[in-house]
């Protein structure tokens, strides 16, 4: 898989920082997202609709950043769909086919929820 942005690096060794602000961008058919470390990347629509099984008739009403934690955001649909999408969504590569189909036999789930570490708290 040939990648277009070479600041992604691999599943699982992102850095986590706060999404500062995104933006959909109607032009391209993407969201902008920017990160507090400065770090800005171009999510393709059509990403974020095959991984949340959103209707290709649905056009984006609002997108919210998860406000707690800034850890992902919402796409909020004119259908009344909603797409969930994490930082590491957009800041990391996806499993290789290889990677996901060990997972997979080993009973593992691709799609598993990675937590932030918390700034602060104990």
């Amino acid at each position: 898989m040939k990648t277009l942005n070479p600041l992604k690096v691999p599943f699982g060794t992102a850095k986590w920082s706060p999404i500062r602000n995104v933006s959909y961008r109607q032009g391209e058919d993407a969201f902008e997202v920017e990160f507090d470390d400065g770090l800005s990347f171009l999510e393709p629509h059509r990403t974020i609709r095959k991984a949340n099984d959103i209707a290709p008739s649905a056009m984006p009403a609002s997108v919210e950043v998860e406000p707690d934690t800034r850890s992902g955001f919402f796409v909020h649909y004119d259908n009344s769909q909603t797409a969930e999408v994490s930082w590491s969504f957009v800041r990391e590569l996806p499993p290789t086919n290889s990677s996901a189909a060990g997972m997979e036999a080993s009973g593992t789930s691709r799609h598993r929820r990675v937590s932030p570490r918390r700034r602060g708290r104990s």
